[in-house]
């Protein structure tokens, strides 16, 4: 039997919010004093639970979903005002601030953040760092040296596609000569200093937010890049050819996102290759998660039970096939080194008889998305709110697709239909609302035992808002909730929606 944990134990509300969307003074969400300021309102207004996209470091796009990293942090998102508070950094070291708006400008942002970072590294370095940090080091020993090695060789080569550097550095022995020059030393030094100057904060952002009864859920998405580290150091796991480059990719069909489907490129699982070593990596990586978060939402559920394959060579992902994969086995696996596996599903998308039997029996919770049932309409459908199961999180949307009042409002005869049928479905008592926070009382008393609104959807924010637009590579993933807006939201009615 697998041991899924019971994460679902209570009816409770909360908030979608990017760590990188969190407002602030220094171009781009941050931890520290920033946010507990985020818990400090989450709290004021009842909510419980604090969903997150990873929060590993960034990759093509500034995507958090194709990180060079996947065991590493994002150290962009290191809180200024907490070094400056821990005396690593002083007021005179800032200089000009990048822009503050609802986009953030990655360019300015990253190199202010990365100057000051690199600045409290140095000293915290040179002061001898602390007992702390050697700690940290030897914990994470497993990653963390590999990690700050692809950080430096990455930098010295000027490209993530580790399969360009010159031959000798295309393995992580053959690279480790290198760790002799001093340059490459410090860079490697300075890479593990800032992975645990984000652990510290994190650390005290976990401790804020139990000692306020809130939940962190996390998201752990299934594939790596190529361009990671991991792939990088573990290569034997992996699709690739003798050259390092992938065989076969991964994605998704034609959907509800894309008419061409998805093409994301990661490099597919050598599953076998996996079992054989008793899925050590995976588990770590699924320990690594649980010591962060509470809960961890796994990104692509449906991969597990089977995945989309696509020749390396193919374009889109229009051509094809369906691969078995890991199954049940590999949650027993999980359950047995772990225990009790606290993870919801996110099963969207096109499912199979196979992804639903495996979700049904290990008892995980997956997700209802109420704009869903806009577009595909039926009494039956999963996405209306009579009809969610206990044992499920309920969205009004995600971060993959527009927001409630563009769906609703922004998108001419589509959102007329929409609002129409809105209307017409939802029970009367919910009709003197506005719409869309109708919508939002109507899942709120669903038999759902967990609300997750995006918070674009709380401010009632259009698609200039939008957080991610599948199968595009401009303007994602930099959407920032600002200090004004953050003020106008109705506390009153998210406290109500926490009551229901």
């Amino acid at each position: 039997m697998v041991s899924v944990a019971p994460i679902l134990d209570s009816r409770r509300s909360g908030i979608l919010l990017p760590l990188f969307s969190i407002p602030g003074r220094y171009g781009i969400g941050e931890l520290g004093p920033a946010a507990m300021r985020w818990l400090d309102f989450m709290a004021e207004c009842g909510q419980k639970i604090w969903q997150l996209l990873p929060i590993n470091p960034t990759g093509f796009a500034n995507s958090p979903y194709q990180s060079p990293s996947i065991m590493g942090c994002d150290t962009l998102s290191i809180g200024i005002e907490g070094l400056l508070g821990d005396g690593l950094l002083e007021n005179g070291d800032i200089g000009k601030l990048p822009p503050n708006g609802s986009r953030i400008d990655y360019g300015s942002a990253t190199e202010l953040r990365m100057r000051l970072l690199r600045l409290a590294a140095t000293r915290f370095l040179e002061s001898g760092a602390d007992g702390g940090f050697e700690t940290f080091c030897a914990k994470e020993d497993y990653w963390l040296g590999a990690h700050g090695l692809f950080c430096a060789l990455r930098e010295r080569f000027g490209t993530e596609n580790w399969t360009l550097w010159p031959s000798g550095f295309r393995s992580v022995d053959g690279a480790k000569s290198i760790l002799g020059e001093k340059a490459i030393a410090k860079k490697v030094s300075t890479e593990c200093a800032l992975q645990y100057f984000f652990h510290r904060q994190w650390e005290a952002v976990r401790r804020r937010a139990a000692s306020l009864s809130i939940s962190i859920v996390g998201d752990m998405p299934i594939f790596a890049s190529h361009g990671s580290v991991d792939v990088w150091a573990n290569r034997d796991l992996f699709a690739l050819d003798e050259t390092g480059n992938p065989t076969s990719v991964a994605g998704v069909p034609p959907d509800y996102f894309s008419a061409t489907g998805q093409r994301w490129g990661n490099p597919l699982y050598r599953w076998n290759k996996h079992l054989e070593l008793g899925y050590g990596w995976w588990i770590k990586r699924m320990a690594s998660a649980f010591e962060k978060f509470d809960a961890v939402r796994i990104d692509h559920f449906r991969a597990f039970a089977d995945y989309w394959e696509i020749a390396a060579e193919e374009p889109t992902a229009v051509n094809g096939r369906w691969a078995a994969g890991p199954g049940k086995e590999f949650f027993r696996a999980a359950a047995k080194k772990l225990g009790p596996l606290p993870i919801i599903a996110e099963d969207l998308g096109i499912l199979s008889n196979k992804a639903i039997a495996l979700r049904d029996e290990l008892d995980i919770p997956g997700l209802r998305i109420l704009l869903f049932a806009l577009d595909d309409y039926r009494a039956s459908s999963p996405f209306l709110p009579e009809n969610f199961p206990e044992n499920c999180v309920a969205y009004s949307g995600t971060h993959d697709n527009d927001t409630a009042k563009s769906a609703l409002f922004d998108s001419g005869e589509d959102s007329s239909r929409r609002l129409a049928l809105l209307k017409k479905i939802m029970p009367p008592h919910y009709s003197k609302m506005h719409p869309i926070d109708g919508a939002i009382a109507w899942m709120a008393d669903s038999k759902a035992r967990w609300m997750i609104l995006p918070m674009q959807d709380i401010l009632h924010l259009g698609s200039e808002a939008r957080t991610n637009r599948p199968s595009t590579t401009v303007g994602n993933w930099s959407w920032r909730l600002g200090e004004k807006q953050l003020e106008s939201v109705d506390r009153d009615f998210l406290r109500q929606i926490a009551r229901r």
